[in-house]
């Protein structure tokens, strides 16, 4: 029984010892540690460049680092945040995703892999002034006075009609045809009264 259970421990040995030996090569080309150089901020992301320690190559493989910050005083810390490759300097280039508050830090970096490797650095966050106004105090807009009422229509006197020159012969030519046929009328009227009394007369005179 000792000998079934030595044997695979035996190949579990054999394995983890493969492991190792079979580590990328380019590992061992270039040394087993890496050098961290803390380089600042940016917009309060640390940034920092990670290289092979023996010949300053740039390492290309992922990397697996801790970022801790200590404000100046001691009375805060931030972290442990990851690095991540920083787009904006490659390729050594690697940043934190979180951003550090205004003010003065102590950053830490260490690297576990693919190599050992530690840096640190005071770092100062400055404070950003929000982007000043371009225009002056703007004057807030007089109130609106109300409309003033119009004024009441005033009514337009109705003209009295005159007569116009023509009509006034017209009217007086009217009124003396009428008082001539009027004059007529009573001349014939008289005319014939006189003439029937004349006629009753003369029947009188006769026997």
């Amino acid at each position: 029984m000792r000998r079934r259970t030595a044997f695979p421990a035996a190949l579990t040995s054999l394995g983890a010892l493969g492991l190792i030996l079979l580590s990328p090569a380019a590992a061992h080309a270039h040394g087993d540690t890496v050098k961290v150089v803390v380089t600042g901020q940016r917009a309060g992301h640390v940034t920092a460049d990670i290289t092979w320690e023996n010949d300053g190559d740039a390492v290309d493989t992922a990397v697996a680092a801790t970022v801790n910050a200590v404000s100046g005083d001691g009375s805060r810390t931030l972290g442990p945040w990851r690095l991540v490759r920083d787009p904006a300097a490659p390729p050594a280039g690697w940043s934190t995703a979180e951003t550090l508050p205004p003010g003065s830090w102590k950053v830490s970096v260490d690297v576990g892999f693919p190599a050992l490797g530690h840096g640190e650095r005071e770092v100062g966050v400055p404070v950003v002034d929000p982007a000043p106004s371009t225009g002056g105090p703007t004057a807030s807009p007089a109130p609106a006075s109300p409309p003033a009422s119009a004024p009441a229509p005033t009514p337009t006197p109705t003209p009295t009609p005159t007569p116009s020159p023509a009509a006034e012969p017209a009217a007086a030519d009217r009124s003396a045809a009428w008082w001539t046929a009027a004059g007529v009328c009573v001349t014939a009227f008289a005319g014939a009264a006189v003439g029937v009394l004349l006629r009753r007369r003369r029947a009188r005179r006769r026997p």
